[in-house]
C-alpha cells in the first residue's frame, strides 16, 4: 500500500483543516521580520504557504511532487508574492533563501537527512514541523490503536516515522550543520461535529490512514469504523474534543 496524495480537497477535510491551524502558530513562533525570501518545501495544499503570507514576505516559493495539491494551492491563494511550482524535497532550486520551511512533510520525504542538507543548502533560518503521530495527534493515535488492535501488522504511523519526535528531530537539524537548534511543541484543538465528521474524511484516501481504510474490505472497514467510535470520547453535545500536537524544529546556517 502507498501513500497518496493527489485529491486537495480530500486532504483538506482530513488534516488540511488543523495544518491550517499549526501553521500559523508556526510562524508566529518564527517571528521573522517582513521583506524576506521563503521556500516552503512540500507546500500540499498552501496552509503554511497562507500562513507565511501573514509574515509580508517580499516572495514565498512553494514547491510539492503532487500536482493535485499544487493545483488546490494556487486555486485557493491568489497572491502575487506567491508562486508554485512541482519540486522535490531531496533536490531544491538553487539560490539563497531567507528562510526554508516545511510542514508536515519532512517524513514522508524518502531520505530526510538529504532533506535537512539541501535545507540547510539554500537557506539561513530552516525550520520544519511534523506531527506528533506517536502520541499527542490524537485523531491519528485513535484510528491507529484501533487499527492496531484488529491488525497488528497496519501501518501505524507512530511506527513508521520515529523521526517525528524532539530528539530524532534535533539530531537531524544538527547534522545537517545547521545551529542554535530548537525543538517545541506545538498543540491545537481539533472539535469535530460528530463522529461522522471524523470518520468520513478517513474514506478520501488521502495520506497513510486514509489510504489504509480504503484498501480494506468492507467488512473489515466497518469493524474498524466501530472500534474507533467506540475509542473516541464524546461530548454530551455529540461533539468529540480532541488535540493535535506538532513538533517545530528551528536552526539557523
Amino acid at each position: 500500500m502507498q501513500d497518496t496524495w493527489a485529491v486537495g480537497d480530500a486532504y483538506e477535510a482530513y488534516v488540511g483543516r488543523w495544518s491550517r491551524q499549526v501553521a500559523e502558530v508556526f510562524v508566529r513562533q518564527l517571528d521573522l521580520p517582513a521583506g524576506l525570501r521563503w521556500l516552503d518545501v512540500g507546500c500540499g495544499t498552501g496552509a503554511l504557504t497562507t500562513a507565511v503570507l501573514t509574515a509580508d514576505p517580499a516572495e514565498v516559493v512553494g514547491v510539492d511532487p503532487s500536482e493535485g495539491f499544487l493545483a488546490t494551492a494556487r486555486a485557493r491563494i491568489n497572491d502575487s508574492r506567491a508562486s508554485f511550482d512541482v519540486g522535490d524535497a531531496l533536490s531544491l532550486p538553487d539560490g539563497r533563501f531567507d528562510v526554508v520551511v516545511s510542514g508536515l512533510a519532512l517524513n514522508f520525504v524518502p531520505d530526510a537527512r538529504l532533506a535537512a542538507a539541501e535545507f540547510a543548502r539554500v537557506g539561513d533560518v530552516v525550520a520544519a514541523y511534523v506531527w506528533d503521530y506517536a502520541e499527542g495527534m490524537e485523531m491519528m493515535r485513535h484510528f491507529w490503536d484501533a487499527a492496531t488492535a484488529l491488525h497488528p501488522a497496519a501501518p501505524d504511523e507512530g511506527r513508521r516515522f520515529p523521526v517525528c519526535r524532539p530528539e530524532p528531530l534535533r539530531r537531524l537539524w544538527t547534522d545537517a550543520g545547521l545551529q542554535d537548534v530548537t525543538v517545541q511543541a506545538i498543540d491545537v484543538p481539533t472539535v469535530f461535529a460528530d463522529f461522522d465528521d471524523y470518520w468520513t474524511p478517513f474514506l478520501g484516501g488521502q495520506g497513510p490512514a486514509p489510504a489504509y481504510t480504503m484498501s480494506l474490505t468492507e467488512d473489515r472497514r466497518n469493524a474498524l469504523r466501530d472500534r474507533v467510535r467506540a475509542r473516541l470520547p464524546s461530548n454530551p453535545d455529540g461533539t468529540i474534543s480532541l488535540t493535535a500536537r506538532a513538533w517545530a524544529v528551528r536552526g539557523r546556517t
